[in-house]
């Protein structure tokens, strides 16, 4: 990877940080990708110094607290969700304390969620899974009241499957010959399992022991703002040409598939404010691109987002 592309990361993770962490926080969702540790370098920067003393501890339930009682206290007073053993790793070596999302009381809400994406378009809708962590991705996106996401400028595109090639789907290893004749059915060109670096190893397996298969399309995906504007409501393929949401739906409804990499439709905050669409919320409020001459473009959700430090 050119040094270019690590400095945009890092002064994008940096913008990130600066704008949506807050030492009052107690829980922080940290997602997987290259752009990940400079997030969590960003946050352990900004904590230094910060007494976990005087900061009261994140409720946990009964098995995390038993965890914790074997280690130290949580530092800081946060506890950090990770969303694959990456990011867990990433979590301690920089001082942080890790708690696994099936430890975390029923009714928490994560204060944000930092990830990155593989390609984001113009209404913020984003594809992730090149790293094969979508399902847990996406359940932590989905518990926190922000995702904010953080990328390089090759990530920044006017629509999905613009440079990013195809949708990553996670599967159950049994449906997978099922699940790649349904994509074909909805327009998908030669969708694929994908295999492990070692070929002979067979296909890539993820964290849940489900097989990813990547989906190529023949178009770039429509966005709810093309629809809008052209006056159109189906959105499904025509000519070829997918809505983003419709999309993502339409293969989620797929026997055999236990999530999409298409992180579209709610935000958080949407979702917070739409009694039906709780918990719904995976699209970000934010993304930051930093760029190859050491700015950081931000693309922020329309009408805002609440305590925003900086104004995009």
């Amino acid at each position: 990877m050119s040094s270019s592309v690590e400095k945009a990361k890092k002064l994008a993770a940096q913008q990130a940080v600066a704008d949506h962490f807050s030492r009052s926080f107690t829980y922080v969702g940290i997602g997987s990708g290259s752009t990940i540790k400079y997030v969590v370098e960003a946050i352990a920067h900004l904590l230094k110094g910060t007494s976990s003393e005087t900061i009261p501890a994140p409720s946990l339930n009964a098995e995390a607290k038993s965890i914790n009682q074997r280690r130290p206290s949580l530092d800081y007073g946060i506890a950090f969700i990770p969303t694959g053993y990456q990011s867990r790793q990433e979590i301690l070596e920089n001082g942080l304390t890790p708690v696994l999302f099936d430890q975390l009381p029923d009714d928490v809400t994560l204060d944000v969620a930092f990830d990155g994406a593989d390609e984001v378009d113009d209404d913020l809708n984003c594809i992730k899974g090149g790293g094969a962590c979508l399902f847990q991705e996406k359940l932590v996106a989905q518990r926190a009241r922000k995702f904010v996401c953080v990328a390089d400028y090759r990530k920044a595109q006017p629509r999905l499957l613009t440079e990013w090639p195809s949708i990553p789907i996670e599967v159950a290893p049994i449906a997978a010959p099922s699940v790649i004749k349904a994509l074909r059915a909805l327009g998908s060109i030669e969708p694929a399992l994908r295999l492990n670096p070692l070929a002979k190893s067979g296909p890539l397996k993820t964290d849940q022991d489900f097989y990813i298969i990547d989906a190529p399309f023949g178009q770039p995906l429509l966005t709810k703002s093309d629809m809008e504007a052209s006056g159109e409501s189906i959105g499904t393929s025509v000519d070829g040409k997918w809505e983003v949401v419709k999309l993502a739906k339409a293969i989620r409804n797929i026997t055999g598939v236990l999530e999409v990499g298409l992180f579209c439709g709610y935000d958080g905050i949407e979702a917070e404010e739409l009694k039906e669409a709780k918990g719904k919320g995976q699209r970000p409020v934010a993304v930051y691109f930093g760029l190859q001459d050491g700015s950081v473009m931000t693309r922020v959700r329309k009408g805002g987002v609440p305590g925003m430090k900086s104004i995009a």
